[in-house]
């Protein structure tokens, strides 16, 4: 898969979370581009994998490059950016939560530039209009 059609597929995954839930994120553009199964999301989540890319079945640089497609879209569409904590699951009562990572470096920029969900301005306008200014994040649907 070359450049131009990561970028397309990236655009088309952002397109469609939007206009179903009016929020991306990143690792469901993963998924949709196909560098991550559902099973291997799910592994992650339960933290039976240390990190999520190591489970990605592409390399740093094309993982890079989708992430820079994600923002590029974020920024030409207007999209707002909003921070997710990432807990491990299935610690249910159990404390102190687990916070996931998404890369081996760990480091700061990569793993907001993954934990980061963009928000539709619609979207915003309307939880405003409804008193309710913090959306949720949703959950990654699991095919």
């Amino acid at each position: 898969m070359n450049q131009q059609e990561i970028a397309g597929r990236v655009h088309l995954s952002m397109y469609r979370q939007l206009q179903k839930d009016g929020v991306a994120t990143p690792v469901q553009v993963l998924m949709d581009v196909g560098v991550l199964s559902a099973g291997d999301y799910e592994n992650w989540r339960f933290g039976r994998v240390d990190y999520l890319e190591r489970v990605c079945s592409a390399n740093l640089h094309k993982l890079s490059y989708i992430v820079k497609e994600i923002r590029a879209y974020a920024r030409k569409n207007g999209l707002k950016e909003s921070w997710t904590f990432y807990k491990r699951w299935g610690r249910k009562g159990q404390k102190p939560s687990v916070r996931l990572h998404f890369s081996k470096s760990g480091g700061e920029a990569i793993e907001k530039s993954y934990a980061t969900h963009y928000i539709s301005p619609k979207l915003t306008q309307k939880r405003q209009e409804n008193g309710n200014s913090r959306p949720a994040p949703p959950e990654p649907e699991t095919n």
